[in-house]
């Protein structure tokens, strides 16, 4: 095996050690195994694969003494906190947009300069499938999500009834005036198609949610269909109106909750996107996590 080779395959800490024009101090996780349901293949919903993760950061020398003090380093935590919140947010399809977040949420700490992240399936073969990158911050070149704290919308349920009636438009003015609005719906009065299979029903369940939310989405040219976070996002932070589309951040959860109930579902999104409020309009207001108040279509 060349030099070249072998470098390549090293841990972490050998390759930052390696590459390193000045050199730094380095802090290490090696060898950190998870359990987590991720990819993007259909087989691997539902179940539970070991993920390896190893990762080496190079450090900016603290100014003084350390004097045994433990908030004066970056701490080895703080890299196992990284894996853990990334792996909360959401489901998530590709090692390498896991990889990518847990570097630019190592690299927010003030301390950190330069990381190097590898991971690694290791329950798919005889064998291991994994990806690394090397991220480096210069100043406070971070991206935006890092530094940004999401903003706290008001999501709304609304019933059929409000859907279909004459006062759509004067009800989404009220809502409308006060924080980002996300507006969410159950299935039309119509019965969906009905399957013996639990994980083909719930699937049908949110198709079913999501014709509606086109329904309204139709009734009203403010109103957005959006079904990922990145969307949420973005269309929270230029003043779009959404109508919450919930296939993919419902199969993404890492607790992802029942849809049997669409009023439930919608007090678990609210939850799940830290609301300011839950506003039910035209329905009896659910148990939530966050304040709900009944608004008159």
């Amino acid at each position: 095996m060349t030099d070249e080779i072998r470098q390549a395959f090293a841990h972490p800490s050998e390759r930052a050690e390696a590459s390193a024009h000045a050199p730094r101090d380095r802090i290490s996780l090696r060898d950190y195994t998870v359990e987590v349901e991720i990819g993007a293949f259909q087989q691997e919903r539902g179940t539970l694969q070991r993920v390896r993760f190893n990762i080496a950061v190079e450090v900016t020398p603290e100014r003084g003494p350390i004097d045994d003090d433990v908030d004066r380093i970056l701490s080895y935590d703080r890299l196992t906190e990284a894996i853990g919140i990334e792996l909360g947010a959401e489901r998530i399809n590709l090692l390498e947009t896991l990889a990518e977040r847990v570097a630019w949420r190592i690299l927010a700490e003030p301390r950190a300069a330069r990381v190097f992240v590898r991971i690694e399936k290791i329950d798919r073969g005889p064998y291991d499938l994994g990806v690394e990158i090397v991220r480096s911050r210069e100043g406070d070149d971070l991206p935006a999500s890092v530094h940004q704290e999401a903003p706290h919308p008001r999501v709304a349920y609304l019933s059929n009834a409000a859907i279909e009636g004459d006062g759509l438009s004067h009800l989404l003015d009220r809502l409308t005036d006060g924080p980002p609005l996300i507006l969410t719906v159950g299935p039309s009065d119509r019965l969906a198609p009905q399957a013996d299979q639990p994980l083909a029903q719930r699937r049908i369940d949110l198709l079913a949610i999501e014709q509606n939310a086109w329904v309204l989405a139709g009734r009203d040219r403010r109103c957005v269909v959006t079904g990922s976070r990145t969307e949420l996002d973005w269309a929270m932070k230029n003043g779009q109106t959404c109508v919450w589309a919930p296939s993919k951040i419902v199969l993404d959860a890492v607790e992802s909750p029942a849809t049997g109930d669409p009023l439930a579902l919608a007090a678990w999104f609210a939850a799940e996107m830290s609301a300011a409020e839950l506003v039910v309009v035209g329905v009896e207001p659910p148990e939530a996590e966050v304040p709900v108040r009944t608004e008159v279509a």
